[in-house]
């Protein structure tokens, strides 16, 4: 961009000059310091009673025998056992973590004997005492 020599330097250095002083001359809002707000005083007069609070029930607990899982051992312990279906419906797992928990929970963590009797189409699984 060319320079006009005929003082518009000046005066476009003159405009630039008015609003900075325009920009600066804005008044500021002025605002009150930000503080914590003050905790309540401490009430006197009052004696220091133990006063029993409420006891609040434990959240409901599982019946012991009702779990997946006992459910799944009570399956087992039947005579003619269960088949995957039949426990994939009892817990509403998938087939995998049926075989799973057989094969990790009660074989490995309970020690127990489950038996897988039949042909691939028609296999049963029961647990037989040791």
């Amino acid at each position: 961009m060319k320079a006009n020599t005929t003082g518009s330097k000046t005066t476009a250095a003159k405009v630039n000059a008015t609003k900075k002083i325009a920009v600066a001359a804005k008044p500021v809002k002025a605002t009150a310091p930000v503080t914590a707000p003050l905790a309540k005083p401490a009430r006197r007069g009052r004696a220091n009673v133990d006063v029993p609070l409420p006891i609040v029930p434990p959240a409901p607990v599982e019946p012991v025998g009702t779990s997946k899982q006992a459910r799944l051992i009570g399956l087992l312990n039947a005579a003619s056992g269960a088949t995957l279906e039949q426990m994939m419906s009892l817990t509403g797992w998938q087939a995998h973590t049926v075989r799973g928990t057989i094969s990790g929970v009660l074989r490995k963590r309970l020690g127990l004997n489950v038996v897988c009797a039949g042909a691939a189409g028609s296999r049963s699984y029961r647990i037989v005492a040791a």
